[in-house]
């Protein structure tokens, strides 16, 4: 292996690694909201809005953000949401105030916003094209990572210490994270990387990849806000066992990224296909046999399976499709991610009251056949349109380096 290969290597890594951090953030609060909740004096609800407000507050931010920052230099984008990530959780966990720690995690969520917008495209512009796939696939593996191993390991953490310990060790490792990237990461100018345009511009394709990340999304959190209850009412199993089933339905997710990250190099809309399918199997297996619990165990590692490569599987085509930079593509796509989170929760809980959550998993399932049908129609949709002209030619022909 070469200095430059190694290089790049660790870098990717390192973005890998922010992934987990970020994601980490996000999302731990959801095993601390009752310490939480008690300390700062607030109700559970309140608490969790924590959590809530911080998803929303990056869908929002996503694409005006992206737009901001097109022009700055990764290797200082990638550090500096880093160091905002350290400093602002570092301040939010310092103060028993509840307004300035939601505050706190509001400005985390623009850092993500943006870490998300670009992330993809840098990590991937430090390769070969030949082998996006697989670059994508490393980079969702550790933020998959985060729900199976920093979530769990923050709350056994704070359980035996301090609802802040956790934190503040994901703001230590951000800091040398950022220390990392600043330092291996070249200084070049965004747009020098073959990463920075798609490589096939078009405005039809693009949107209907954006409409498949918000569907299929909604379709899945439909059912999945609610696995807890579906866990023990319907299905079954004692309370003790829904870490366990969790544990298997993220166990499950990482193997399908993995698996997919090579397949997504040769059929990248095949790919996309086969795991918004697999899903929609998988919420009608768990509807069907929720009386069934070795087939609730099946279900719940096929979602993992499907659900888990679906964003993967889009930002490759994002890679591909993207009518403009990049970076704002894959902002859309977070922003649309993370809309079909919140919408897939309101849906669930209006199911959730008339029908039971056992229903929520057949309309889950029904949106996710909805996103199929998109995809089998996606040929039709974008008869006709024209590619946008860009510099996608120049990417194919070489001119723009490998390295970034």
């Amino acid at each position: 292996m070469s200095f430059a290969v190694g290089r790049h290597v660790c870098v990717l890594l390192a973005i890998a690694l922010s992934a987990f951090i970020f994601n980490t953030t996000e999302n731990l609060p959801i095993g601390l909201l009752n310490m939480m909740s008690a300390d700062l004096g607030v109700s559970l609800p309140a608490a969790g809005f924590l959590v809530t407000g911080y998803g929303v507050a990056v869908a929002v931010v996503s694409l005006p953000m992206a737009q901001l920052t097109r022009h700055l230099p990764r290797r200082f984008v990638l550090s500096g949401v880093l160091v905002v990530l350290a400093v602002a959780t570092v301040g939010s966990v310092l103060t028993d105030s509840y307004g300035v720690l939601l505050g706190a995690r509001i400005v985390v969520a623009v850092a993500q916003a943006v870490f998300w917008a670009v992330m993809g495209s840098v990590a991937v512009g430090l390769f070969a094209p030949a082998i996006r796939g697989r670059v994508l696939a490393v980079t969702s593996v550790c933020g998959s990572l985060a729900n199976l191993l920093g979530v769990p390991a923050g709350t056994w953490l704070a359980h035996h210490s301090r609802w802040q310990l956790p934190f503040i060790v994901l703001s230590i490792s951000a800091l040398v994270v950022a220390a990392l990237i600043a330092v291996l990461l070249p200084t070049t100018r965004p747009e020098e990387s073959h990463a920075a345009f798609g490589s096939a511009p078009d405005r039809r394709h693009f949107v209907v990849v954006l409409l498949t990340t918000a569907v299929a999304t909604t379709g899945l959190y439909t059912g999945f806000t609610y696995i807890g209850g579906f866990i023990t009412e319907v299905a079954g199993f004692p309370e003790n066992m829904v870490g366990p089933l969790l544990f298997v339905y993220g166990g499950a997710g990482i193997l399908g990224v993995v698996a997919l990250g090579h397949l997504l190099d040769r059929q990248p809309r095949a790919s996309l296909m086969l795991a918004v399918s697999a899903q929609a199997a998988a919420m009608l297996l768990l509807f069907q046999s929720a009386g069934n619990q070795g087939m609730v165990i099946t279900g719940l590692a096929l979602l993992g399976c499907s659900a888990a490569p679906i964003f993967t599987a889009t930002q490759a085509r994002i890679l591909h499709v993207s009518p403009g930079r990049t970076e704002i593509g894959f902002a859309a796509n977070s922003a649309a991610f993370n809309v079909g989170v919140a919408a897939g929760a309101l849906v669930g809980g209006a199911v959730l009251s008339a029908f039971g959550v056992r229903g929520a998993f057949l309309v889950g399932a029904l949106l996710t056949l909805a996103t199929v049908a998109l995809l089998l129609g996606e040929p039709l949709l974008a008869a006709g349109g024209r590619r946008t002209p860009g510099p996608a030619g120049l990417v194919n022909a070489g001119r723009f380096p490998g390295g970034r």
